[in-house]
């Protein structure tokens, strides 16, 4: 994988170690600032529920810091496409389902990583 790449995926993996911290440990703090249009009184009543999608959130950083660490070229882009397309797909449901924000959040930002793999830059 090239530079442009590594640092792409890196990026994506970084948002969602910040989703996974938002929504697993500053749910009822933090959280009520970034998740404006969610109603206050409901983030203490979905603070486990929260906790669980960002323990998802966990495991696709985890699987895009794990294709950076791949020494087989073929190997870590194959694995890096995998974790970009799920984060696609899932920006992809929330901006649809929740708020259209999720998409230049979550899923422009894969887009851009998966371009770069494929096209090697």
């Amino acid at each position: 994988m090239m530079l442009l790449s590594k640092i792409l995926i890196a990026f994506v993996a970084l948002i969602h170690t910040y989703i996974l911290w938002l929504e697993m440990f500053a749910w009822t703090t933090r959280a009520k600032k970034v998740f404006r249009n969610f109603p206050a009184d409901m983030f203490e009543k979905t603070k486990s529920m929260a906790g669980n999608q960002g323990l998802y959130n966990g495991f696709l950083a985890a699987g895009l810091v794990w294709s950076l660490l791949i020494s087989n070229a073929e190997w870590s882009s194959n694995v890096a496409l995998f974790f970009l397309a799920c984060v696609f797909v899932a920006g992809v449901y929330g901006a649809i389902t929740v708020q259209k924000k999720i998409l230049f959040v979550q899923s422009i930002p894969a887009l851009l990583g998966i371009l770069a793999v494929l096209f090697k830059i």
